[in-house]
């Protein structure tokens, strides 16, 4: 638990606002829906299924699991990620579009939180 709240802070504190800022700088939050979904879309990229591979990999290196590193977390982070779109596109679209830019981080940090016990889970349901 320690180490993934090291990799949190550090990793993911640094990669996700940045990313966010990026998407403001790309696609101006104008109320217009066609960009709403694009900002969504674009969020939706990031955390993509390297990103649930990856994360499913440090959970593994963290909890001493070698022997169950493979490319197979590849397909199990695809799989997680079209089982969650519906949830992560409602739930992107509201941080990326309702939420503002200085409270985007928090808010986003509380999504994966819940999700990162979904990605958990999915190394076991999926693998």
């Amino acid at each position: 638990m320690v180490g993934i709240l090291l990799i949190g802070a550090t990793v993911y504190a640094f990669e996700i606002p940045n990313y966010f800022r990026w998407i403001d700088k790309k696609v101006a939050a104008n109320g217009d829906i066609k960009g709403a979904f694009k900002r969504a879309g674009l969020a939706m990229l990031y955390f993509n299924p390297l990103w649930i591979a990856r994360h499913i990999l440090f959970i593994k290196l963290l909890t001493g699991q070698y022997d169950e590193i493979g490319w197979d977390l590849l397909m199990t982070g695809l799989i997680s990620f079209a089982i969650n779109i519906p949830i992560s596109l409602m739930a992107n679209y509201a941080i990326q579009n309702k939420i503002s830019l200085k409270n985007r981080f928090i808010a986003s940090a509380i999504f994966s939180g819940l999700m990162a016990i979904y990605y958990s889970m999915s190394a076991v349901w999926f693998n």
